[in-house]
């Protein structure tokens, strides 16, 4: 074993001799493959990051939300339903629910109404932090919003929801209920949708099916169905950020296939001579592969690194808006660094595997051949 250890030192070590015989050529190589590496690795983490933050946020949401449709459109809840879903076997508590959206043409962005408990006091609200900097607010001001119905409305700030919770309430109003139905002149007894929370988490499919049978006018909305889709939805993003990266991925292929395609004169030379002196054609093998391995390696080191700074120090400026979504309040938060293994997996088979087999092909080609005649050639 030390002997076979030894034997591999002194491969590394000429074969990093041989990579600083062609210094330049190898650091362009380095510089490319950081590059691609650097652009992957960023998306991958970034997505990874919004996906546990989503994650965290909806954890604590209903088990299941029932809406009533009315010609394939969402309508108001009813009075009576809540009192007649609550009474369902499997339910442990029903909720109404009292949410809209309004169009603010001050900034040109839609704000979410919601009624919360403990909701603020009458005349007061409670509002995101994207939003008080939209609109430059802070405790204690005073903000007048138009109704729909033409009357204009007065609210005073009584606080601003904590940076922390930024990515759920961004543009939120917190409003009384009183207020709120006021507001978009809602019906008494009706709401905009019913919380439903289980009393075993495992049966809520069981349950949600049970509601749906018996109102078929209700749609019933999981917790997990949401989950998905927001998974889908990063996973849309990320595919369309990684698409225009295509771009470099051809350079890549492109660069890897001009390895494949043969050796330069120089390294066909130093294949001939070591074949000349002695060496068996694995040796030759052995020390190419340590020649992509190092190359690779050290590529995907470095631009994980940056991407890893990139994504959780500057905030993954370079395609924020993209991933986060196309809105005028963009939350700010911080991500909690998140680094999944068969990301890495993937990206290391993706990127380090194609170029050592590239680097393998035309050394083996030249190491099988008569020492003179690669020499000459």
């Amino acid at each position: 074993m030390r002997i076979w250890i030894e034997k591999q030192l002194a491969m590394l070590d000429y074969t990093l001799a041989s990579m600083g015989r062609r210094k330049a050529r190898n650091l362009g190589l380095l510089a490319v493959f950081t590059v691609l590496v650097f652009l992957m690795a960023s998306v991958m983490l970034f997505t990874r990051a919004l996906r546990r933050e989503a994650g965290a946020v909806l954890a604590g949401s209903p088990e299941v939300i029932l809406q009533r449709m009315v010609a394939g459109r969402h309508d108001l809840i009813p009075p009576g339903y809540l009192e007649r879903l609550g009474h369902v076997r499997g339910v442990q508590k029903a909720e109404g629910r009292l949410w809209g959206y309004y169009y603010d043409p001050v900034i040109r962005v839609n704000y979410t109404f919601m009624v919360v408990n403990p909701p603020p006091a009458e005349g007061t609200a409670t509002i995101g932090p994207a939003l008080a900097r939209a609109r430059r607010l802070a405790t204690g001001d005073t903000v007048a919003f138009r109704s729909y119905a033409g009357d204009l409305f007065p609210f005073r700030i009584a606080g601003v929801l904590p940076q922390a919770t930024e990515l759920a309430s961004a543009d939120l109003v917190l409003v009384s209920e009183t207020d709120f139905r006021r507001f978009f002149a809602y019906p008494d007894g009706c709401y905009t949708d019913l919380a439903l929370s289980v009393a075993n988490p495992l049966e809520a499919r069981t349950v949600a099916t049970k509601v749906v049978r018996a109102h078929p006018e209700v749609r019933a909305i999981l917790r997990e169905d949401v989950l998905r889709t927001y998974a889908s939805l990063f996973d849309w993003r990320e595919g369309l950020v990684l698409a225009l990266f295509s771009g470099a991925l051809l350079a890549f292929a492109i660069l890897a296939w001009d390895r494949a395609s043969g050796l330069s004169a120089g390294e066909r030379r130093e294949i001939g001579i070591l074949k000349a002196i002695g060496w068996e054609t694995g040796d030759v093998l052995r020390m190419k592969a340590w020649e992509g391995v190092l190359l690779c390696l050290t590529a995907f080191l470095l631009g994980h690194a940056a991407a890893y700074v990139h994504v959780f120090h500057f905030g993954a400026g370079l395609f924020e808006p993209v991933l986060k979504g196309w809105s005028v309040l963009y939350p700010r938060f911080a991500l909690t660094p998140a680094v999944d293994g068969l990301d890495l997996l993937t990206l290391l088979l993706m990127t380090c595997v194609p170029y050592t087999v590239a680097v393998l092909v035309p050394s083996w080609r030249a190491a099988t051949m008569d020492p003179d005649s690669v020499m000459r050639s």
